[in-house]
């Protein structure tokens, strides 16, 4: 029973290897077979399967040249390993090779004969049968071309663990190890394909492009992978469609429709060649022929679209192609091709019909013409010249998919010969074991493909990556029209190294481009207009980013490209231009001693320091005159001082700011007036309690000598210096440079604390508003002797000057904070020197007469005989008072009386004559007896 079973199996077994699969192939027997996927037709036929009769197989259509130059490429590899004695010697390799048409279907139907075969040959049928003419199992795949063929034949093979190599499929699907096992490829994949691409788009500035790709595994993740490249440089896709090769006519109406609406003009290509042939017809027939394409490898050489019909609409065309190679002697093995000659090919004869446009006289197709199904065709012999002929089959000029099927088959013929070769304990297997190449099954070369690492007859290394990838670099080609008829002319005009460093991976040469076929000029294709230096692309609201308006850069900003994104904030030193297409440095401003603000104030502040001066030095040459003497002259060369001392202050707000002199300015101003303000303080209160004093004592002239007035002074001054430094320890000022105005820096001083700026003039004005009360308070003293009311006059003017100043101070900036400071000092300072000094240096130098002691004396007389008066009317009123209180005591009281005694011609000032007087004022008191007297010279004239 068992027997009859295994005979029932190998039975349908022989008739599947006898009749499955595509009855049109390419066979040769040997030791070891390697199967093969062409697209020898680029599809197959649209036909209704109504199911009422048994289905037909569909029939290809449209011959692919180039594919049949594919085929041929791994016949001639195959034929040089089998002739040669170093590779694989002894060893005879065979082939299979099948016609996928493009398509999903076929590609399976093929794929079928070799899984048949293998799976017959693990039965182990030997037994049973006499096997000895029976087909090797095929250990490898060449295969296919389409991505989308590729992974329906991927996953089939991965079942059986049986290698595939692809030459042509590079979706990035593909790489995934876990779901295809068995696949590999001598083609970069698309991941790389997708960020050149990108790279290409962004290196001419686009950023409004339209997307098409095939609807299939090779566009779909392919465009994919492109619009995350678009996204990461903020390129805009306008339009994303999908199309393919058997779409119906009104979506591929539809399809054009948009795209001639579209403001884009450039249109990026993720498809294939039988893919985007019924757009571009499209678009050849509306005669469209403003767009520039960017084409991926599977069309950027297609013999499909180069066709002089479609060269109006596709000239100009940037391809990536991939890198061409060298194939010694492959020129004379196409050119040796003839139907005779190659009866083991049977795609030769349909070849030789389709170049000819002739029917072999033994042609089925000559029977359909016959019988009408087919266009009529004259016959041909077999014997013609191919070379005669211009065909893409012939075109070998740069051999890339080529190259790439005779790179697949040896490395495969690699893999067997490292097998062949293999030494036992050091081999791939369990326990370092080596195949029997004999008895070898496919996953036995798949995993000797996995660790192929060799350098092949023309020096390149070829190894397989952990994605089972082979490394390779594209070449950008543009499409040029020829000058000698309407073919397409490759012309090679950069390169794109997917291994080099971000940035540099990419190398156009824009002199050899021509754009739409002819122009030299970059074509444009952004959304909106490129906004010139001094603007920025604005945001236009529900529209994508690309699509901006140009808005102009704020004041300080700017942007010295075109399509700025964002304006450059200019640096704090600079400031933009009217046209905000730079910057430039800005005007360093401060109360300077070169402009005329500042020489004015430093005129001003010298004239206040000479004047003091003049002065002072008036003061110290009359010190002995009675007018120096009655001002207290010691506190008056302080005075003059201190007044020295707040003018040169006021030098030192004038020039650019450093931190000493911010440091020192404001602590030199304060002491300066506090010490001004503290002598005339002590000054004014002194003399106003001498005249004020009852009965003046030796206390009085004890606690009102010399040395106790310098000590007021001092303490006085000492609060201020003690805030000062203060100040300098907890918060020093500092220069600093005000960047906020436009177009200028203001070099100010930090103040580190206003808290303790206004602790310093607050204080001062304190100083300022006592002495005002005490100058205020002896107004009625004798104006000769002191300067009450000119010192209240100065105090109103400090005042009148200080409050003005704290507004100002906070209302201005720059420059002219210093400035206002200035002034304030300078306008106080002289109200101060004018108010108390002038007066009396105009006595002195001008009216000598009245710098007399008689003129002093005598007002001095009058406001002591008043002061006495006073005293004696009171102690009376205060007398009778307790007298009546005592009842009317008859005892005696002591007696007052108030004397003057003094010539008539005392105080006259018409007398002509000098004398000698003797005035004096008595009080009576009983006890207490007060006399002043004095001498003095008769004076001539008084006024």
């Amino acid at each position: 029973m068992i027997f009859f079973l295994y005979y029932l199996l190998l039975l349908g077994s022989s008739f599947v290897i006898s009749t499955y699969g595509p009855h049109q192939r390419a066979q040769k027997t040997g030791d070891i077979l390697l199967g093969g996927l062409f697209p020898i037709h680029f599809g197959v036929a649209s036909k209704d399967q109504d199911l009422a009769a048994r289905p037909e197989s569909t029939q290809c259509v449209r011959y692919n040249f180039r594919g049949f130059r594919w085929l041929q490429a791994m016949i001639f590899a195959i034929d040089e390993i089998n002739n040669s004695s170093t590779l694989l010697p002894n060893i005879t390799l065979g082939y299979r090779i099948f016609d996928t048409c493009n398509t999903v279907s076929k590609a399976l139907e093929a794929t079928l004969s070799f899984v048949a075969q293998n799976k017959i040959d693990s039965l182990n049928l030997d037994e049973f049968c006499n096997c000895t003419d029976h087909v090797p199992s095929t250990i490898a795949v060449v295969g296919a071309s389409g991505s989308a063929v590729s992974t329906a034949v991927a996953n089939l093979l991965s079942l059986f663990y049986i290698p595939q190599i692809s030459y042509a499929s590079s979706s990035r699907l593909l790489s995934n190890k876990n779901q295809y096992k068995s696949f590999m490829r001598t083609i970069p994949t698309d991941e790389y394909q997708a960020t050149a691409m990108a790279d290409i788009i962004d290196y001419f500035q686009w950023n409004w492009v339209i997307a098409v790709a095939s609807d299939d595994e090779y566009g779909r993740p392919g465009i994919e992978k492109f619009e995350k490249e678009m996204e990461e440089r903020d390129i805009c896709i306008h339009l994303n469609e999908l199309i393919s090769q058997y779409f119906e006519d009104h979506k591929i109406k539809g399809l054009v429709d948009r795209i001639e609406n579209s403001t884009a003009k450039v249109i990026v290509a993720f498809a294939s060649g039988p893919d985007i042939e019924p757009l571009i017809k499209e678009m050849a027939r509306r005669n469209i022929t403003d767009r520039i394409w960017l084409a991926s490898e599977a069309w950027a050489s297609s013999s499909l679209i180069t066709k002089p019909e479609y060269l109006d609409v596709v000239a100009g065309t940037i391809g990536l192609a991939l890198r061409a190679g060298h194939i010694p002697g492959f020129k004379e093995f196409l050119q040796q091709v003839q139907p005779k000659k190659y009866g083991h090919n049977e795609f030769v004869r349909e070849f030789w019909e389709e170049t000819f446009n002739c029917y072999l006289e033994d042609s089925l197709r000559l029977q359909d013409s016959e019988n009408g199904s087919t266009s009529s065709r004259p016959l041909c012999s077999g014997e013609e010249d191919i070379t005669s002929v211009e065909t893409p089959y012939l075109d070998y000029t740069h051999l890339r998919i080529s190259y790439n099927v005779y790179v697949a088959v040896y490395s495969i013929a690699q893999a067997l010969q490292d097998i062949l070769t293999c030494t036992p304990g050091h081999g791939l297997f369990a326990n370092n074991s080596c195949a029997d190449l004999k008895k070898m099954e496919a996953w036995q070369v798949l995993k000797q493909l996995r660790h192929l690492n060799y350098t092949n007859s023309k020096g390149e290394k070829v190894h397989f990556d952990e994605s089972a990838d082979l490394a390779g670099n594209y070449t950008i080609i543009n499409w040029h029209r020829s000058t000698e008829d309407a073919s397409v002319v490759f012309e090679e005009v950069g390169y794109y190294n997917m291994h080099a460093r971000k940035g540099a991976r990419l190398f156009i040469d824009k002199s050899k481009i021509l754009w739409n076929g002819y122009s030299s000029e970059v074509p444009f294709s952004n959304c909106s207009e490129d906004c010139e230096p001094g603007t920025r692309k604005g945001i236009i609201d529900s529209m994508p980013t690309c699509c901006f308006e140009c808005t102009e850069c704020s004041d300080g900003e700017y942007s010295n490209h075109k399509d700025a994104s964002v304006c450059t904030k200019c640096p704090n030193n600079s400031w933009s231009n009217g046209n905000h297409t730079f910057c430039f440095l800005k005007e360093i401003e401060f109360l300077s001693w070169t402009e005329p603000f500042g020489i004015a104030l430093a005129i001003f502040a010298v004239l206040g320091v000479v004047l003091t001066a003049f002065v002072m030095g008036v003061f110290v040459r009359f010190r002995n005159t009675p007018i120096v003497k009655a001002t207290n002259r010691e506190l008056s060369y302080l005075l003059l001082f201190s007044l020295i001392c707040c003018f040169s202050s006021s030098l030192i707000f004038i020039g650019e700011p450093q931190d000493w002199t911010c440091r020192v300015r404001q602590p030199a101003f304060g002491i300066s007036f506090v010490l001004c303000i503290s002598c005339i303080l002590v000054k004014t209160n002194r003399v106003l309690l001498v005249f004020e004093a009852k009965i003046p004592t030796s206390l009085h002239r004890k606690w009102w000598g010399l040395n106790l007035q310098f000590l007021l002074v001092f303490l006085c001054t000492f609060v201020q210096v003690m805030i000062c430094v203060v100040w300098l320890y907890n918060a020093p000022p500092a220069s600093y440079r005000n960047y906020d105005i436009d177009e200028i820096i203001f070099i100010t001083c930090n103040e580190g604390s206003v808290m303790a700026l206004g602790f310093l003039i607050g204080y001062t004005c304190l100083l300022a508003a006592i002495c005002f009360f005490f100058a205020f308070k002896s107004r009625k003293l004798p104006e000769n002797f002191t300067e009450a009311k000119f010192i209240t006059f100065s105090m109103l003017i400090f005042f009148i000057v200080w409050i003005s100043f704290i507004p100002a101070y906070f209302s201005t900036y720059g420059k002219f904070v210093s400035a206002v400071e200035v002034i304030a000092i300078l306008a106080s300072s002289f109200g101060l020197l004018a108010c108390i000094f002038f007066n009396k240096v105009y006595i002195i130098l001008f009216k000598p007469s009245r710098n007399t002691i008689e003129e002093v004396r005598c007002s001095t007389a009058a406001h002591a005989f008043k002061v006495a008066a006073k005293a004696t009317l009171k102690h009376n009123t205060a007398t009778r008072k307790r007298s009546s209180s005592t009842g009317g005591s008859s005892a005696s009281t002591p007696s007052s009386s108030i004397s003057l005694k003094t010539n008539n011609h005392d105080c006259d000032p018409t007398s002509g004559q000098h004398r000698i007087h003797k005035p004096r004022v008595s009080f009576g008191s009983g006890t207490v007896t007060l006399s002043l007297s004095f001498e003095e010279s008769r004076r001539n004239s008084m006024m």
